[in-house]
C-alpha cells in the first residue's frame, strides 16, 4: 500500500472512499448537509453513515465523539472501521480528511490512520480453497492523509507507520502458519531472505550440532525431543558502525506440546503461535533496515520444537546453559527460559550488545494477571524501562512493568543445582520466570516482555481475535528513539 499526505480539499483528490470525522457537537460541512444520506450521520464514537455526494462519489461520515478525548488507540480502531466499509464497497483509494482534530497531533493521527487501516486489511486465506475463475480479494492500494501542510515529520511518520504496519503483518502471517510449514529451518530461510534483500543485514545460523558444540545447552535439550533441527538464528545490523549495539532476542518455539510434561489437548493447536517473540524481533530487524534508522543492532533467535520422544529432556534432567550456569529442568514446559537464557548470553558475551530487550510468549500467568491489555515488563535497568514503556505508549503496544526484588530469585534456586526452570510453589510465575532469566544477561541493562496475552487473540478491532504482531511497531519505534538520541 502507498500512503501520501496532501493539502488539497477532500473534494480534489481521487479516490474511491472519502472519509471525513464529525465531532460531538460539530455540524457537518455545509457542501454535504443536502447529501444523500446526510441526515444519517452521527457524531458518536464509531458511528458511521455513507453519503453518496456528487463529489466525492462515496463520503463515510466518522463519528469520533467527544474531541478532546480522541486519541491515536481510539483512531486506529476508527480506521479499522474503515477499512471494513472500504471492503464492503470493493474501495481501493481511500482519502481521509484528518484537520481539524485537536487531539492527536498530526504526527500521531497520520501514524495511528495508517497503522488501524494496514492491520486491519491482514487476511490469512492461504489454505482456503478457490475456484480457477474466482477473481482475488480487492485489495487497499492508496491512502492519502489531508492534513494541510504536510511536514517533513509527519511524512517521516507516515512512512514508518506504514513499514512497521507492514512488519507486524509479516509476522501475523508467520504465526499463521502450521508448524509442519513453520519449522526453525523455515524461520532461518527468511532470515536468510532479509539478509539477501537488505545489505546492511548479515545472518548467521547455527544447526544442531554446532549448537552441541558451542555448548548451548537449554536450546540443545529442548530440541532434543524433536525430528526438526533446532537453530540459532542471529541477525546483525549496522545501522551507525559505532556506538552501543542493541541486542534483541525473541523466543520461537515453533510448536510447544509441552514436550514429557504434556500440556491439555484443548487449545494445543494454537501452540503454533509460540515462536511470536522470535518472529517480531525477525521482522522488526527488517523494519528497521528498510527505514535506514542510524543505529547497530544483534538479534538472537533461538528456534526449535518441543516435542515428546524416546530423546526428549526430561523432568530431573540436569543441563548446562552456555556460560556455566547448572539447571534442573523440574518443568519440561517452561522450556522457553531455558532457550532464551543460551540466546541472552550469546548476545552478549559472543555479539557484544550493550543492552537487550527480549521478547517472549514466556508464561500463562501473565495472561492470568494482565490479560490482553498489556504485555509484562520487567527490567533491571530504569532507563531503558523508561524507554521502551514510551515506545509502547506511543504505538499502543502496551507494556506494564512488574517488580524485581532479590525474594523472586529464591523461586528459581536449586537444591543440586544453580538454578531450577520452575518453581514448586505457584507465586508470581511471570516475574521468577523472568528472574531466571536475569541470570543471564551478565549485568547488562534489560528488559524482558512477556507477550503471552498480546500475542493473540486481543480481540481489538484492528487486529481481531487472532494473531496480533505484538512487538514489531514497539521495537521500531524504540530503535527511532535510540537512533534519534
Amino acid at each position: 500500500m502507498q500512503v501520501a499526505l496532501a493539502d488539497s480539499p477532500l473534494t480534489e483528490l481521487r479516490a474511491d472512499l472519502h472519509v471525513i470525522t464529525l465531532a460531538a457537537g460539530a455540524e457537518l460541512p455545509s457542501e454535504y448537509t443536502s447529501a444523500p444520506g446526510a441526515a444519517d450521520a452521527e457524531s458518536g464514537f464509531r458511528k458511521l453513515a455513507m453519503l453518496r455526494p456528487e463529489r466525492p462519489e462515496r463520503l463515510l461520515v466518522v463519528g469520533i465523539g467527544n474531541a478532546e478525548e480522541l486519541d491515536a488507540e481510539k483512531l486506529r480502531v476508527l480506521a479499522a472501521l474503515v477499512e471494513k466499509q472500504s471492503r464492503r464497497y470493493e474501495a481501493k483509494r481511500i482519502a481521509w480528511d484528518l484537520r481539524g482534530l485537536s487531539n492527536p497531533t498530526a504526527e500521531e493521527a497520520v501514524a495511528a490512520v495508517t497503522e488501524g487501516l494496514v492491520m486491519a486489511s491482514f487476511r490469512f486465506d492461504r489454505y482456503r480453497s478457490r475456484k480457477p475463475d474466482d477473481d482475488p480479494a480487492p485489495a487497499l492500494e492508496n491512502l492519502e492523509l489531508v492534513v494541510g501542510e504536510a511536514s517533513e515529520e509527519a511524512s517521516g511518520t507516515a512512512r514508518r507507520a506504514l513499514v512497521a504496519s507492514e512488519a507486524a503483518n509479516r509476522v501475523r502471517t508467520l504465526q499463521s502458519l502450521p508448524a509442519n510449514e513453520l519449522t526453525p529451518s523455515a524461520l532461518a530461510d527468511r532470515a536468510a531472505e532479509l539478509a539477501d534483500r537488505h545489505a546492511r543485514i548479515t545472518v548467521r545460523v547455527l544447526g544442531r550440532e554446532e549448537i552441541v558444540e558451542r555448548g548451548l545447552g537449554g536450546l540443545a535439550a529442548v530440541g532434543s525431543g524433536a525430528i526438526q533441527d533446532p537453530k540459532l538464528i542471529t541477525l546483525r545490523y549496522e545501522g551507525r558502525r559505532g556506538g552501543e549495539v542493541l541486542g534483541l532476542v525473541g523466543k520461537a518455539v515453533t510448536f510447544d506440546s509441552g514436550g514429557i510434561s504434556i500440556k491439555p489437548s484443548v487449545g494445543m493447536h494454537e501452540m503454533k503461535m509460540d515462536m511470536s517473540g522470535g518472529a517480531a524481533v525477525l521482522e522488526a530487524v527488517a523494519a528497521i533496515a528498510e527505514l535506514g534508522l542510524t543505529l547497530d543492532i544483534v538479534a538472537a533467535i533461538p528456534a526449535t520444537e518441543n516435542m515428546p520422544s524416546g530423546n526428549a529432556m526430561r523432568p530431573g534432567d540436569v543441563i548446562t546453559q552456555l556460560g556455566g550456569k547448572t539447571v534442573e529442568v523440574t518443568n519440561t514446559d517452561a522450556e522457553g527460559r531455558l532457550i532464551l537464557a543460551d540466546a541472552l548470553t550469546w548476545c552478549v558475551r559472543e555479539q557484544g550488545a550493550d543492552r537487550l530487550v527480549d521478547l517472549a510468549t514466556l508464561t500463562g500467568a501473565v495472561v492470568v494477571g494482565l490479560g490482553s491489555t498489556y504485555a509484562a515488563l520487567i527490567a533491571n535497568d530504569d532507563e531503558l524501562a523508561a524507554q521502551v514503556t514510551a515506545a509502547a505508549e506511543r504505538t499502543g503496544e502496551l507494556a506494564w512493568r512488574l517488580p524485581l526484588h532479590p525474594e523472586y530469585k529464591k523461586l528459581t534456586e536449586g537444591t543440586i543445582t544453580d538454578l531450577v526452570n520452575s518453581s514448586a510453589k505457584r507465586k508470581a510465575g511471570t516475574i521468577y520466570a523472568a528472574s531466571f532469566l536475569e541470570e543471564f544477561v551478565d549485568e547488562r541493562p534489560w528488559v524482558h516482555l512477556d507477550i503471552a496475552g498480546t500475542a493473540w487473540d486481543v480481540g481489538r478491532d484492528y487486529v481481531g481475535t487472532g494473531p496480533t504482531g505484538f512487538g514489531v511497531r514497539l521495537l521500531v519505534e524504540l530503535a527511532r528513539s535510540l537512533s534519534s538520541a
